[in-house]
């Protein structure tokens, strides 16, 4: 069946469903319960031979498939491990309650036997003694004969025994003589058999002997017991009256008694530890935790030596040990923890819970294990102190984003990062704004104090907690951009928040090297911290490794992280693009008419790319030159920036449906300049965008716009072709004007058709949209 559930789905047959091929179990004909029998019947043999039996089932799986096979089995030991330690906690209650009541009943069956066996005797006796009395009656000189020769007979050992062990009995328990007492009454028992077997005593004595025994093992119980509950009894004293106890066959109240004798010590040493103080709670917390868990331990090694590990005894080891452990984070919680997460003393907190996990762990070594209680009562504190630093670090930041000037710096002295400043490796040290720096060292702190809690299972709450102060944090930075305050959605989320607006362009990428560097390095190297945290459950029992699934948690964390930062990215190209498509006074500097008039204008035109092209390359030109020194190391991040600028702006236009309803529906139609115009702009944005501004998407929908407006012309019954100069004329004027706006001079004609590859890839590109369009 192992082999079976390991199989994948190439190496296993069709029909196949468990041990025998699908053939075999539908030719057995008979019901479900047949064919689990017939399977399970080559496990039942003597001869099974595991080995073999593997080795027949396996020996065409791959290596990978039999790694996956041990992992799955892996995983269904902890899990049914998991499971069947569960059960048991949840049944212990019942289990307890039911072994008290077969103990009692165990008990009362003993004293209804020990009763029957004296009213047995008594009757014997009378019937005996009724007997003898009509034997003995007869002549006077007969009676008066028996009675000398009873006066005359001398006892035997047996009578002068039975006549002197109370006697001695009464002076081994006078002088707590324990062993000596139960060796006695041990041989007692041997005699008062041996004596009813072979009639050494007469009955009357023998019931009296066994009256004897039967009250001294009850005046021996209550002694011992009495010596249990004393305050001065030591352990080793304890001990040997619980074992005495266990001899003497009353072994439930010998260990009840024992484990209360440690409960009554360990309520004395709790009456001496005291908080001083808040401020003292880890210090209160480890020596409380001291006290109990060394209690508890004396009483596992105290019942392990008298009683075993006889499941009755552990059981209620283990529920009396769980009681105590929860009385002990009860009073963790009302004097440290409870003030430490009101504080939001996260660290504080953590301390005290790896305090007594630490000390649980050392039971878990002697087979009992109380982490899950602790876990279960520390959880929700806990939390609390998680949510109090979260909210401390999101108020902080936000404080200090009111004030932040945007200046990208050095970490300064007292701020922690990823690495120690030094002269060596300054250029290691993350530049980032004043609230970032503050953000970053918050979030280090936070991760160091976390790190205790692992065995809480927080690893989902706290890597959620940080991606919404996160969230918050980039939310500020987007408010800073100009003109995201005519969002009144932004607004709605920042509340009453004040952030000092980044009005530069310098200033606003340094918004974006902010959240890019938190998001790319100095977050994700803060929570490998936490790499070992959230494991999820086997679900479906998919042969899938904890390495394996945690790094596909990471990778989605920082996708969601990536997330927030392209919210950002957004905010800013978004921004940008307005700026160049719009005026102030919310006129557009990119409309049909700009195309549409250019053929009513007689004069001579002075063919450019419009001005709205223009300034897109020189805006891109200047902030990539800022960007190339903000993002060192990160040049990707900046030119998927310019790149989204430049795509924002292009797809502004191939979406603007009133643009587009004049170009084609309009009154006036598209005329050949106009269609000139358009095209040197298209292509111009080609030209300068190709290898560092332009991505293949964008590419692609340009070369969309230009056969839109080419079939716009055509609709007109002009010929584009026949309307455009060529492709050569396009790539001339508007490499002159990227020269002419970067500062560079042009290389001579034959020099940059050797040297200028894009040129002609570009128009290839348009002569592609050009040849599209006319047909």
């Amino acid at each position: 069946m192992a082999s079976g559930a390991a199989r994948s789905s190439r190496s296993r047959p069709a029909g196949h469903s468990g041990v025998l091929p699908a053939s075999t179990a539908a030719a057995a004909g008979g019901g479900v319960g047949v064919q689990h029998a017939d399977k399970l019947k080559i496990f039942k043999t003597d001869k099974f031979d595991p080995d073999s039996y593997v080795q027949s089932k396996c020996h065409t799986m791959t290596e990978k498939e039999i790694r996956h096979l041990c992992s799955y089995l892996q995983d269904l030991k902890k899990a049914s491990a998991e499971e069947m330690r569960t059960s048991v906690y949840a049944n212990y209650a019942a289990f307890i309650r039911t072994s008290k009541e077969i103990s009692e009943l165990e008990r009362e069956l003993l004293s209804i036997r020990n009763l029957l066996n004296t009213e047995s005797a008594l009757i014997h006796g009378l019937s005996e003694g009724i007997q003898i009395d009509s034997l003995i009656i007869g002549p006077e000189d007969s009676t008066e004969d028996t009675i000398s020769t009873i006066e005359y007979q001398e006892l035997s050992e047996i009578q002068k025994w039975h006549m002197d062990f109370p006697d001695k009995l009464d002076v081994l328990l006078a002088e707590r003589r324990v062993d000596e007492a139960l060796d006695a009454l041990d041989e007692a028992e041997r005699i008062a058999v041996d004596a009813e077997k072979k009639q050494t005593l007469a009955t009357a004595d023998i019931v009296a002997l066994k009256g004897v025994i039967s009250d001294n093992r009850q005046k021996l119980s209550d002694q011992l017991a009495e010596a249990a509950c004393q305050s001065s009894t030591c352990g080793i004293e304890l001990r040997a009256a619980a074992s005495a106890l266990k001899r003497l066959g009353d072994g439930p109240r010998a260990h009840s008694l024992l484990l209360s004798a440690h409960n009554q010590r360990l309520q004395s040493k709790i009456q001496t530890t005291r908080p001083s103080s808040t401020g003292h709670s880890v210090a209160y917390t480890a020596s409380l935790a001291k006290q109990v868990f060394s209690v508890i331990a004396n009483a596992l090694s105290d019942s392990m030596e008298v009683f075993g590990d006889e499941p009755s005894y552990a059981s209620e080891l283990v529920t009396w040990a769980t009681k105590q452990a929860m009385e002990f984070t009860l009073l963790v919680k009302r004097h440290a923890l409870g003030s430490c997460a009101a504080a939001g003393g996260l660290r504080a907190a953590a301390k005290c819970v790896q305090i007594a996990l630490g000390y649980t762990s050392l039971l878990e070594a002697r087979g009992l294990s109380l982490s899950a209680v602790l876990l279960k009562q520390f959880r929700p504190c806990v939390e609390q102190a998680l949510e109090s630093n979260l909210r401390r670090i999101e108020e902080s930041t936000s404080a200090l984003a009111a004030a932040d000037d945007w200046t990208l710096t050095y970490p300064p002295t007292g701020i922690r990062t990823f690495a120690r400043a030094s002269a060596g490796n300054l250029a290691l040290q993350p530049k980032l704004s004043s609230s970032a720096h503050r953000f970053n060292s918050m979030v280090q702190d936070f991760f160091e104090d976390v790190g205790p809690l692992l065995s809480l299972q927080l690893g989902g709450s706290i890597m959620h907690g940080l991606l919404k102060i996160f969230n918050t944090y980039v939310d500020l930075l987007v408010s800073a951009l100009p003109g995201s305050m005519d969002d009144e959605a932004n607004l709605e989320g920042l509340g009453n928040k004040i952030v000092c607006m980044a009005e530069t362009e310098e200033q606003q990428l340094a918004l974006l090297a902010n959240a890019s560097l938190l998001a790319e390095e100095l977050l994700p190297r803060a929570a490998m911290k936490l790499s070992s945290v959230n494991q999820a459950s086997m679900g479906s029992m998919r042969i899938r490794g904890p390495d394996k699934q945690n790094r596909a948690e990471q990778r989605e964390w920082k996708r969601k992280l990536q997330h927030m930062v392209d919210k950002l990215r957004d905010s800013f190209c978004r921004q940008h693009a307005l700026d160049l498509i719009f005026t102030e006074e919310g006129d557009t500097h990119l409309s049909a008419e700009m195309y549409i008039n250019m053929d009513n204008n007689a004069e001579e035109t002075d063919w450019v790319p419009s001005l709205i092209f223009q300034e897109l390359y020189t805006k891109l030109n200047r902030m990539a030159g800022i960007a190339a020194e903000m993002f060192v190391g990160r040049e990707r991040f900046a030119t998927l920036l310019m790149m989204r600028l430049t795509e924002t702006v292009i797809l502004w236009l191939s979406d603007d449906q009133t643009f587009w309803e004049e170009i084609e529906e309009g009154p006036r139609a598209l005329g050949p300049l106009g269609l000139q115009q358009f095209y040197l702009d298209m292509q111009f944005v080609i030209l300068f965008g190709q290898g560092r501004f332009l991505s293949r998407h964008v590419h692609s929908v340009i070369l969309h716009i230009i056969d839109r407006a080419m079939a716009a012309f055509s609709a007109t019954g002009l010929d584009p072709d026949s309307a455009l100069p060529s492709d050569d004329w396009f790539i001339e004027v508007a490499q002159d004007s990227i020269s002419r706006i970067s500062g560079r001079a042009r290389p001579a004609t034959s020099e940059r058709e050797v040297l200028s590859p894009t040129a002609s890839v570009s128009a290839q590109s348009v002569s592609s949209a050009r040849s599209h369009g006319s047909s």
